[in-house]
């Protein structure tokens, strides 16, 4: 069960979530989520998950490989976060975490009860729609908020005009 969103009281507002994990889809996915947090006084939370399977090595070398994909994730979520100020006119949070996706997305939904809608974008892939839109697709009750899933033929244009 998610705790209460506060969102809506006063000196809160709606923040939308979109998880930056490398694939071209995700693109779009912020694109939607930070027109929707502009056009709706919003914000946007970009959420940056670095797999906790990737560090089973010796402790020296666990270290490095560890402060590397930090770097990498830092490096990667910045560019994004630019391309949100300079095309959207909003500044992004960047929520950098170490783990599982979906247990990493469900931790910060919990932690800011101002994140109120999460933005998955579906891959074109024949492998299928993503993990996260998948597991979405798989139970319901996948996160405790709602979902918006972009399907995979959509233009940043055609994304301009929804929102």
């Amino acid at each position: 069960m998610v705790s209460k969103r506060l969102s809506r009281l006063e000196g809160h507002r709606r923040k939308f979530m979109a998880v930056i994990d490398g694939t071209p889809e995700c693109q779009r996915a912020v694109h939607y989520a930070g027109r929707r947090a502009k056009n709706s006084n919003g914000g946007l939370v970009l959420l940056y998950v670095i797999p906790d399977g990737d560090f089973q090595q010796w402790l020296g070398v666990e270290e490095i490989m560890r402060a590397e994909a930090r770097e990498e994730a830092e490096a990667v979520v910045a560019k994004i976060a630019q391309i949100v100020r300079e095309t959207i006119g909003i500044e992004p949070e960047v929520v950098i975490r170490e783990g599982g996706a979906a247990a990493q997305i469900n931790a910060v939904i919990e932690e800011d009860r101002d994140v109120a809608i999460l933005v998955l974008a579906a891959g074109s892939a024949k492998e299928g729609p993503g993990p996260l839109v998948s597991s979405v697709a798989g139970r319901a009750a996948a996160f405790p908020i709602p979902v918006t899933v972009l399907p995979d033929t959509l233009t940043n244009e055609e994304i301009d005009a929804l929102c």
